[in-house]
């Protein structure tokens, strides 16, 4: 089981904090850093300083990192034209030697879009899926080829389809709760898919769906890479547990039955559950960045049987 650490800068962070966050996940041997891409704060916190942008971080990041993988939960279609994304992730691709993954979802949090001019268009999946066709078409064209899509959201015509990725191909993320249409696109361009803040039966639920998709398209479904993203709290006892709870705004039991929480073996079993389910990487989302404390707990009482 793989543990990542996910991290929600747009509640408030600097680059400097998350520098500080990813140094820790390299250093305690967590396998990968990721961030959301949000521009507003959600809740009762007041978002200070304000928010970053998902993949200047990531290219600040993938120069000061060089282990770990960088990526992102989920960027939002709706912030970046298909053709610069693909320019954007290849760059920094390039500029970590190779270690960047994109998840890239359809944007959904429109208070955000219409605090800082963004146009969020009614129709976003069909969007999504030519976004998909498009970034991974750029990165697969030949070099000295041209990439032509003619969609009905997007129009490019005689690309160079240049800068290429480090790595060849970027990984792709694709996540959800969807029960048809999501499945589909994870089956059509996913080397992952990530099921966020479910439960074990509806990761598990959730997952037959892309398998049975994936099949259908005629591909197999253990191609796919399935993931969990939950929130965790982990003390060493009940009253450490209560204390990181405490810090985030969120109560022990609510977190025990949605995310991850309690003592490490508590935690250890859990996620044991998920991977009877078919689970085969968490995503960690960590919501009190300067608690480094509980990232060292997690490495060494809860990754370290899990490996």
């Amino acid at each position: 089981m793989d543990l990542r650490i996910f991290t929600e800068p747009q509640q408030g962070a600097t680059y400097d904090t998350l520098l500080t966050v990813a140094k820790a996940t390299e250093d305690l041997g967590f396998d990968a850093f990721f961030r959301s891409d949000h521009y507003m704060k959600m809740g009762d916190v007041d978002g200070l300083p304000g928010p970053t942008d998902a993949w200047i971080t990531l290219a600040g990041l993938a120069r000061e990192t060089k282990r770990i993988r960088l990526g992102t939960l989920m960027t939002a279609g709706t912030f970046r034209l298909p053709g610069v994304l693909a320019i954007q992730v290849a760059q920094v691709d390039q500029m970590s030697g190779g270690r960047i993954e994109l998840g890239l979802g359809a944007g959904w949090f429109e208070e955000e879009h219409a605090a800082y001019g963004i146009p969020f268009p009614k129709e976003k999946f069909g969007r999504l899926e030519e976004q998909l066709e498009i970034v991974t078409g750029l990165w697969a064209t030949e070099v000295g080829r041209t990439y032509d899509f003619h969609g009905t959201y997007y129009d490019l015509t005689d690309s160079p389809a240049l800068p290429k990725p480090a790595q060849g191909k970027v990984p792709v993320l694709i996540g959800g709760h969807g029960a048809s249409r999501t499945p589909r696109l994870a089956a059509r361009y996913a080397d992952e898919f990530n099921m966020p803040f479910g439960t074990i039966e509806e990761a598990e639920r959730q997952f037959g769906r892309v398998r049975d998709a994936a099949e259908a398209a005629g591909r197999g479904a253990d191609e796919i890479t399935y993931s969990n993203a939950l929130v965790v709290c982990v003390g060493k006892d009940d009253q450490e547990v209560a204390r990181r709870a405490a810090a985030i705004g969120r109560e022990v039991e609510e977190l025990k039955t949605n995310g991850l929480a309690g003592t490490p073996s508590e935690v250890v079993d859990k996620i044991g559950r998920y991977a009877g389910v078919g689970s085969e990487r968490i995503y960690l989302q960590i919501l009190d960045l300067s608690d480094l404390d509980h990232l060292e707990l997690i490495s060494s009482q809860v990754q370290s049987q899990l490996s």
